[in-house]
């Protein structure tokens, strides 16, 4: 079947599937209940009109409210209108909603694009012969897939309505209308936001719903798949499939962290790992009613139970004797009842090996620079100021890693230091608590932030040697994270300062030779745009894995990626089928975060599919590689000189004088930090003037799509591909568009990106007299990259290639239009009028209840 008639057939399933039941189901809207004014969902329709009339005509936002409620409420006061606006967004956030379920029930229906590449894919590749079904087998003996859970302020669906969602996509697969509707009236009732700010911990029982609710099932599936249709065995040291958790332990990402915060949540996650086998034990037990078992299952339940609800202060590992145990009923099951019901053991046998006691490692992240005060502080102190050499702190790089002497010693912290020296130090210690209870993988990584020189990790192993731990039991991986541009350069000759480290080499021979190292997506799209951040990680995998094969190191990357193209998203399964023979792609590790937990995890459909999408394109980059992906000399240079173009550009931006205030007064940017979905601050040093330096990566691209203009991920494209063309390059650019998976994902990206932006909503800023041509810069870039784009690609528009996933933005963009425009028109009346405190706080949180729905409709906006 060709690719064009598949496209066809998937577009006619959207349309019937999701758009024409979005339609029918929306109108159950109307019966919503709001009671405070009875009109709303009949006046809505109206609304979402007059704002899409409004916005084609570049009406500024102020204008488009004021005259709809002159047209069609010209009876009611301001504060009156403003109520109306309120009641507007809580049906908005509702459609948003609506129309997620419809999307994920539809899933299986829909059909997949040709790249999608899942587990299937897989089976018919191994079925074609032994000798392909063997290749695969051995690879995926070495590969591996780490999906990280992380605490970033975006995921906006609440467990309650995560919960609806669920059980709404269940009746919408059979058109259950009498529950659907239910289900909608409750979703009415049922409140979208906090009233307070939550906790780290709160953040961390949040996003346990997903581990609950979704992974347990989805990986243990996938899990089943490869056992049997391969020669895998989970009773390996290998494990295929993992799970990482950053809530409770990221305290770089969150520093309201503490060590009593990743104490909580190392015993919540074992917690809720108990509770999900004991109700699996529940089922087996009520399939096992026979003789021959003795006491064991009922030493089972007990084991179970009290884990799962009656936890102790104290607590050990289980997972070898809960194994044996299980293993143990399996093996009667076998010989004397003819494996009857044998597969429910073996399920749970197969949970309780992929998730032991802990359910997700508790990864420990911090800045570079807290480590290093935490450094200087603790070598000052008796007992280890013995060891440290004379005048340490004033040598240089090399004089300092030749100095470290890796003493082992037992600091306790007193009670008297500052708040960041006693959580390292505790943290440190409690980590060996953590691995005792709940096993090894349970807290066996810390990753430092700002990575810049090989003495950072020195210097955190000698903090781990002073606080109790031994050598020669040093069980913890030890991960550099690099993120600016400059970090990026200098990554490979770090690594090898420690690869070649005597005590270094040790450690790493006694952890099997591998390592791991975390490149950030995010803050190189803030550092230096998005064309220049791709390249130079793209650069900087080549030059690490080049290293590490140098020196025999298994290595994994870490991926720190965002939802949305400018923080490393979009079709990220496609960057990881693309990497070519240079690049180390046996092991996939990989953030998820904000609105992408939900959008590509809310489900465990969702979730195995793209788990499978990830798998897949491990597996066949290393057995299939398209010789295109490994980019020739002259194809290096010509992306090298698209990224020093597009930075330079990016930079200028930067450097204007009105970068930061725009974003500040026409972006929700200053409010983001009263939204009560996170506990973390939008920017570093939260008490000083914003410096663009020291706002969060997220907060940076948040506010860029919530002014619908997403400047992170397209902006210096447009200059870069016209260079090329006037540089007589152009056809070499098309050619490699064609060709490389790495470079044609890059700029699809871009497109979806583009595709989520809208300046007709700003056009109003065109005749500013301060911002004006501010604006109209931002806007003639826009149009120059979506014009070479369009050119690139020789299609007709933005993501032409791609029409079901094309029509599914441009609707849920429709649907939030009218959310956009009552933003700016909020924003307007604070930037444009002096308002008394009352309206101040009004207009404030009008601003804030927006950025809601805007994200969740975007899906990977933040």
């Amino acid at each position: 079947m060709s690719s064009t008639l598949k496209l066809s057939q998937r577009e006619t399933a959207f349309n019937h599937e999701v758009v024409a039941r979005f339609e029918l189901y929306n109108s159950l809207f109307q019966t919503l209940p709001f009671y405070q004014v009875k009109d709303t969902g009949i006046l809505l329709p109206f609304f979402s009109s007059h704002c899409e009339k409004g916005a084609i005509n570049e009406q500024s936002p102020k204008e488009i409210i004021e005259s709809f409620f002159k047209k069609y409420v010209p009876d009611i006061d301001h504060r009156e209108q403003i109520n109306r606006l309120f009641r507007f967004i809580q049906y908005i956030e509702r459609q948003v909603v609506l129309f997620d379920a419809i999307e994920d029930s539809s899933f299986s229906k829909i059909g997949r694009p040709d790249d999608s590449g899942s587990l299937q894919s897989l089976l018919q590749q191994a079925a074609t012969s032994d000798q392909a079904r063997n290749a695969i087998s051995e690879k995926l003996k070495d590969f591996s897939l780490r999906l990280v859970l992380t605490a970033h302020p975006t995921q906006f669906y609440p467990g309650t309505v995560l919960g609806i969602m669920t059980d709404m996509i269940e009746a919408l697969k059979i058109n259950d209308i009498n529950t659907i509707d239910e289900l909608l009236q409750q979703l009415g009732k049922t409140p979208f936001f906090n009233k307070t700010s939550p906790t780290p911990v709160d953040e961390a029982v949040s996003l346990v719903w997903f581990l609950e609710n979704i992974f347990y099932q989805a990986i243990s599936g996938i899990q089943s798949k490869l056992e049997e249709e391969f020669d895998i065995n989970l009773a390996d040291n290998h494990q295929i499939l993992e799970l990482g958790f950053w809530p409770g332990g990221d305290r770089d990402g969150n520093p309201n962290v503490t060590t009593d915060t990743t104490k909580a949540v190392a015993k919540f996650l074992r917690q809720i790992v108990f509770r999900c086998y004991y109700r699996d034990f529940r089922v087996l037990k009520r399939r096992i009613t026979f003789r021959g078992f003795g006491k064991t299952l009922e030493t089972i339940e007990k084991l179970l139970y009290k884990n799962a609800f009656n936890p102790q202060e104290k607590q050990e590992d289980v997972q070898k004797d809960l194994l044996i145990l299980l293993q143990s009923v399996r093996h009667t099951l076998i010989k004397d009842h003819d494996s009857l019901f044998v597969n429910v053991v073996e399920d749970l046998i197969r949970k309780v090996n992929l998730f032991g006691c802990f359910f997700a490692t508790l990864d420990i992240r911090q800045d570079s620079r807290v480590l290093r005060s935490v450094y200087e502080y603790i070598e000052q102190q008796d007992g280890i100021k013995e060891s440290i050499y004379a005048g340490y702190n004033d040598l240089d790089e090399e004089g300092k890693i030749k100095h470290i002497t890796f003493k082992e010693a037992d600091f306790n912290c007193p009670d008297n230091v500052d708040s960041l020296t006693m959580d390292t130090l505790n943290t440190i210690r409690l980590m060996k608590n953590i691995q005792h209870a709940n096993g090894e993988k349970a807290c066996q990584r810390f990753i430092i932030s700002n990575c810049q020189q090989a003495s950072d990790i020195l210097q955190l192993i000698d903090l781990f040697l002073w606080s109790g731990w031994k050598k020669e039991n040093l069980s913890v991986d030890f991960m550099p994270l690099f993120e600016t541009i400059n970090d990026l350069k200098l990554a490979a000759t770090i690594m090898e300062r420690l690869y070649t480290h005597p005590f270094y080499k040790e450690h790493l021979a006694n952890r099997g030779n591998r390592q791991s190292i975390m490149l950030g997506f995010s803050d190189g799209t803030k550092d230096g745009g998005y064309l220049m951040a791709n390249w130079s990680i793209y650069n900087a995998k080549v030059e690490l894995t080049a290293m590490a094969r140098k020196y025999g190191i298994d290595l994994a990357f870490f991926d720190g990626r965002g939802g949305p193209p400018a923080r490393g998203g979009g079709k990220t399964h496609r960057f990881y089928a693309s990497m070519g023979d240079e690049i180390a792609n046996e092991h996939i590790q990989l953030t998820i975060q904000g609105q992408t937990v939900s959008s590509q995890y809310g489900s465990i459909e969702t979730a195995r599919f793209n788990m499978e999408q990830l798998i897949n394109a491990g597996i066949v980059s290393e057995l299939y590689p398209n010789k295109n992906d490994l980019l020739s000399k002259n194809h290096k240079a010509l992306i090298a000189d698209m990224a020093s173009e597009s930075y330079k550009m990016f930079m200028d931006l930067k450097q204007d004088p009105l970068f930061v205030e725009y974003l500040e007064k026409f972006s929700p940017l200053k409010l983001l930090s009263r939204i009560n979905i996170s506990s973390r601050p939008t920017k570093r040093n939260a008490d000083a003037q914003l410096k663009l330096e020291d706002l969060r990566a997220i907060s940076f691209v948040t506010s860029w799509s919530q002014l619908k203009q997403n400047i992170p991920g397209f902006y210096g494209v447009g200059t870069a591909l016209k260079k090329m063309k006037n540089d007589g390059k152009w056809e070499e650019v098309k050619q490699l568009y064609q060709t490389s998976g790495f470079f044609k994902t890059m700029l699809d990206n871009c497109m979806m990106s583009m595709s989520k932006s809208d300046f007709r909503v700003t056009a109003y800023l065109q005749k500013d007299k301060k911002f004006g041509a501010f604006w109209q810069m931002l806007k003639d870039e826009y149009d120059l990259t979506k014009a070479m784009l369009i050119e690139l690609t020789g299609s007709n528009a933005l993501m032409d290639e791609y029409p079901v996933e094309r029509r599914s933005i441009g609707i849920r963009e429709r649907i939030v239009l009218p959310l956009v425009i009552v933003q700016h028109y909020a924003l307007q009346c604070l930037n444009n009028e002096k308002s008394d405190e009352e309206m101040t706080e009004i207009y404030d949180k009008l601003v804030i209840r927006t950025v809601y729905g805007i994200v969740n409709a975007g899906r990977n906006l933040a």
